[in-house]
């Protein structure tokens, strides 16, 4: 035997017992793409890692994530064109999404679980994305100085009798200006205006960059009332489960209280779309959903889910089932309208 073919068999053995192997058990084989999904994400990293540690441990399939605001991360897959690696982008807010589906960065998905777990309120209507996890934006007041009877409808606040007494956060993020742009879906522009001018008006200090700080002057007694997202009056009743603040559910008589989504949608050159579908239509089913709720405070999109007992201890609401892309779609106007009466 020549030294050349000892080489050829001392090679080409094992390179035929794994070819057989491979009819039974199957070899080895090194990680491929098509084991990877890599996510933008706009959600904090401590929200989002435990539920991405468990997918992948229930499925094998490798999560990687990059984690940024709204905005930087839909700059970046627009500049990333088909170059991108992003397989899903993940966010807060109805009108980022909205405005992913307008920039073209995001591709349809026919998925009969995913249209089973998520009412057509809380998906696009072309869709390209899916609400994963529902907030409520509403009013919160101060237990020793409003009493429930003195509360009503958002509009309500604009009336004289609120005067002084309402602190807000700024009109600059997104939260509020969905807020107004489902008004203005629902109310239409002119009244709109009137009301958000009225709040304006009766407004006790200067807009606060946060929810927490607006609920935090409440409570100090610099207003009365405010209007937050309701997971983070969750967040300050953990910290401090005797502040004298509560909830209040607006509108319970006509359209209900405003909702929003954080949500998620396929990206148009997804690189491993299957995965990438597997994981989002995951997040919609009961377990993942309860856990997705949970770690935020929110409440489960899917409505075969009862969110966690904090979150259900705030009472039941009739919500707004207005479609949360009018949040996207109304929100240039929304912004505009809030200029023009002056709320900074």
């Amino acid at each position: 035997m020549s030294v050349k073919k000892s080489w050829r068999a001392v090679i080409g053995w094992p390179l035929i017992v794994c070819a057989s192997a491979l009819l039974f058990t199957g070899c080895s084989q090194p990680e491929s793409d098509a084991e990877v999904i890599t996510v933008y994400t706009a959600r904090n990293e401590q929200l989002i890692k435990p539920l991405f540690d468990r997918f992948q441990a229930e499925t094998g399939i490798e999560i990687r994530y990059i984690t940024d605001n709204a905005g930087p991360l839909l700059a970046r897959l627009k500049a990333e064109g088909k170059n991108t690696p992003a397989d899903l982008f993940l966010t807060v807010d109805a009108g980022f999404l909205w405005q992913a589906s307008e920039e073209g960065v995001l591709a349809p998905l026919d998925s009969p679980i995913l249209k089973a777990n998520i009412p057509a309120s809380l998906r696009s209507s072309k869709d390209d994305w899916f609400g994963l996890s529902l907030r409520a934006r509403t009013i919160i007041y101060a237990t020793d100085r409003v009493q429930p009877g003195e509360l009503s409808t958002y509009e309500a606040l604009a009336e004289p009798e609120w005067n002084g007494r309402i602190c807000l956060r700024t009109a600059k993020k997104v939260y509020n200006q969905s807020l107004v742009a489902t008004m203005i879906k629902s109310l239409g522009e002119p009244e709109t205006e009137r009301i958000v001018g009225g709040w304006v008006k009766n407004l006790a200090t200067p807009p606060y960059s946060n929810d927490i700080q607006s609920m935090e002057a409440v409570a100090a007694g610099q207003c009365d009332v405010t209007i937050v997202n309701t997971y983070y009056f969750g967040r300050l009743q953990k910290d401090n489960p005797d502040i004298n603040l509560a909830v209040f559910w607006p509108n319970q008589s006509d359209r209900g209280v405003h909702i929003n989504v954080s949500g998620a949608g396929l990206t148009k050159y997804a690189k491993n779309p299957a995965a990438a579908r597997q994981l989002l239509e995951w997040l919609s089913e009961p377990e993942a959903q309860y856990l997705f709720a949970e770690a935020n405070e929110e409440y489960p999109v899917n409505p075969a889910v009862e969110p966690s007992a904090e979150v259900k201890a705030w009472g039941d609401f009739k919500a707004d089932n207005i479609n949360v892309e009018a949040a996207g779609r109304l929100q240039a106007e929304a912004i505009k309208l809030m200029d023009r009466v002056g709320y900074q």
